[in-house]
């Protein structure tokens, strides 16, 4: 599993998740200027990373479904 290019890619996706999350939360715990302009944005961010994240899982069960692995 872990030499399949999907596999990779979703693990690739989920870990940006977690970056972007980590910056977030680090915002809010700082406050501050950053905490103003980029909170709403970092966080429509990790929404969209995390969208992607769940369709590459989706695709991932589909298509290992579909050959039997």
């Amino acid at each position: 599993m872990a030499s399949d290019p999907l596999f990779l890619l979703i693990a690739a996706v989920m870990l940006g998740v977690v970056v972007i999350l980590m910056i977030g939360v680090g915002g809010f715990a700082k406050g501050g200027d950053f905490n103003k302009k980029h909170a709403n944005k970092v966080m429509r961010w990790r929404i969209g990373a995390q969208f992607v994240a769940v369709l590459l899982i989706l695709a991932f069960v589909y298509f290992r479904r579909q050959t039997g692995n």
